[in-house]
């Protein structure tokens, strides 16, 4: 049965687990082509990150970020590797969006590699309703970068 609650920041085998999706990461884009958030970011304000755990291991994450009113991100989306095809990214994403939806959010939108590595995640994300769109927020447009957003 996987749990997912609020995080405990203190946890040393969440701050690996999250080390880790860094880590995944880092060999696919150029630095400045990199948008994940690192584990002092995930504490800031307008964050908000889950964690699922499956009889007490960690085995996924989910954070929103705010962008303006009305309109969020989605960070730090992970499912452990060994872990992957089981419907915890699905668990994830919809107790992510229904506390969107419960805070009145009205549009959740996302940055992903356009890299192979990150085709799994876009057809996920296009599987959950999520469009192609334009850069939003703080973003410029990137070869290394696909933008989705998915209206509530």
């Amino acid at each position: 049965m996987i749990d997912i609650a609020e995080p405990d920041f203190e946890d040393e085998q969440l701050v690996m687990f999250l080390q880790e999706h860094l880590d995944d990461i880092a060999p696919t884009a150029p630095v400045e082509s990199q948008h994940a958030l690192d584990l002092s970011s995930l504490q800031g304000p307008g964050v908000r990150l889950w964690v699922a755990r499956d009889s007490g291991a960690v085995v996924g994450t989910v954070a929103l970020a705010e962008l303006t009113v009305g309109h969020e991100e989605l960070k730090s989306m992970r499912t452990a590797p060994a872990r992957r095809g089981a419907g915890i990214a699905s668990q994830l994403l919809d107790h992510a969006l229904r506390n969107a939806r419960a805070r009145g959010v009205g549009r959740v939108s996302l940055e992903t590699g356009s890299m192979e590595f990150f085709a799994p995640a876009r057809a996920f994300y296009r599987k959950a309703g999520f469009t192609d769109c334009a850069p939003f927020g703080p973003y410029a447009a990137d070869p290394n970068s696909v933008f989705m957003t998915l209206p509530l």
